[in-house]
């Protein structure tokens, strides 16, 4: 009895983080180690296919042609996850694939020009996440109190839930990317290595990390002027960063199993939470002042509120979802990291005109030192009784950054709709999207737009 108990348990568990809005999906792909079902291997498949239109940043060129607008088709994720439950406490985890490949970038090391291995072809998969776990205190052994602890390539930053955020079911199409704050510089795709610990007390949820960032080597540029230093992304010999997030949550209690944090549940269950987090790291950072090298801590703070709650008649199956965070960023003076995702442009040197200071394509900036507010929110209407797997959600996301280094804030806006086919599973997405453009760090921003169609599908 003890055994189907656990059984059952691990069973609610997975279904409860993957099926959301689909009731034939079950646990998935799903392999049974022994009769039991409480020792096992899953599997998770996803691929995720943009097509977009992209209204280019000034002083764009796109395959040495100069343009002011772009169609475009990218490979935004291809991922394959396999975690086993090898026993009721120890857990192993790995997670692999490949992201952002275009017609033109995004292919493997040394891709280039014509042929077989040309331009954005044949791009090289890399782990994102690798780790073991070990469940010190399982559920129900001390009161409220729970504890697993783990080691290895992981997604455990803490920060915000955004942060951790399941790239399964977002509410919006996609993440709005400053939410993982170090991407790609000193972490790999949103994952450090290194030790956690998560777990339970009563409604409170804790995750905490200690890590080795990879390292960094930008150099600063020196200045005469200590007002108008730049921190750039090196630390060295990198310092030990130290992460952790704690939220509590009021009403359905949310699955720890693994660390990806749901985006909408269709209403599949009643969630309110609020949350606080932090990333440090001491020396990430540097500038240069009359060829005199300081070095900045980073330190990122934010804290953050979620709610999927269904509306009206349950026969109805409406839900709203929302999301919203403040985010408080120092990596030090003047900080800021231009990004755009799968920007398929670069630098056109005939241009005559003021360029956009982020750069060519999509670029804009993303992430520095400075406050940044998010809004997302969405509403699923009801269902229609004949289709009844088929259901629209409309959503919106605002965005105000304020930035140091630049004089003017800046407001974006997302506004589309999830067109469910089955649930998270299969689903198209369409988005507009507005970005800033500044042609100097003391302009007023300009705006710019991107539509984008989303094919989703995942097992």
């Amino acid at each position: 009895m003890k055994k189907i108990l656990t059984f059952i348990g691990l069973a609610f568990i997975s279904s409860s983080l993957y099926s959301q809005g689909s009731p034939d999906y079950g646990n998935g792909l799903k392999l049974n180690l022994n009769p039991e079902g409480d020792k096992y291997v899953r599997f998770i498949l996803w691929n995720q296919i943009w097509l977009r239109n992209t209204e280019m940043n000034p002083g764009t060129m796109v395959s040495d042609e100069a343009t002011k607008n772009s169609w475009n088709i990218g490979n935004r994720r291809l991922r394959a996850l396999a975690y086993a439950q090898i026993t009721k406490r120890y857990m192993v985890l790995m997670h692999f694939g490949i992201n952002n490949q275009t017609f033109i970038n995004g292919g493997g090391s040394g891709t280039t020009g014509t042929g077989g291995y040309g331009n954005g072809k044949k791009p090289q998969m890399f782990f994102h996440d690798a780790w073991n776990e070990y469940a010190v205190v399982l559920p129900g052994e001390a009161g409220k109190f729970s504890l697993s602890i783990g080691a290895g390539l992981h997604y455990y930053m803490g920060l915000s839930r955004m942060t951790m955020a399941s790239t399964l079911n977002f509410l919006t199409v996609d993440s709005p990317v400053f939410t993982w704050p170090l991407i790609d510089n000193s972490d790999q795709f949103a994952r450090q290595m290194g030790m956690f610990a998560k777990g339970k007390y009563g409604k409170f949820e804790y995750r905490f990390s200690l890590n080795k960032p990879f390292a960094t080597n930008i150099a600063p540029v020196d200045v005469t002027n200590p007002a108008a230093r730049v921190a750039v992304d090196n630390n060295g010999n990198p310092q030990f960063s130290k992460a952790g997030y704690v939220e509590y949550q009021f009403l359905d209690q949310e699955s720890n199993l693994l660390p990806f944090k749901v985006g909408s549940y269709l209403g599949t269950k009643k969630v309110f939470n609020l949350g606080a987090g932090f990333y440090h790291q001491k020396d990430g950072t540097r500038t240069s002042v009359n060829s005199n090298i300081e070095k900045h801590d980073i330190a990122l703070y934010a804290i953050d509120a979620f709610a999927d709650l269904p509306l009206g008649n349950a026969k109805h199956k409406m839900a709203l979802s929302a999301y919203t965070g403040f985010y408080n960023y120092n990596f030090g003076p003047n900080y800021l990291r231009n990004l755009g995702i799968m920007n398929v442009g670069s630098n056109d040197p005939n241009f005559i005109g003021d360029k956009a200071i982020a750069g060519a394509g999509n670029l804009q900036p993303m992430i520095g030192s400075g406050n940044i507010y998010y809004l997302q929110a969405a509403l699923l209407l009801p269902s229609n009784a004949d289709k009844p797997k088929i259901r629209i959600q409309p959503f919106a996301a605002y965005t105000n950054k304020n930035f140091k280094a630049l004089e003017n804030s800046s407001s974006q806006f997302d506004i589309g709709a999830n067109w469910f086919i089955d649930g998270h599973h299969a689903k198209l997405t369409t988005q507009y999207s507005t970005r800033p453009t500044y042609t100097s760090a003391s302009a007023e921003p300009k705006s710019k737009g991107e539509f984008i169609l989303q094919f989703q599908i995942y097992l």
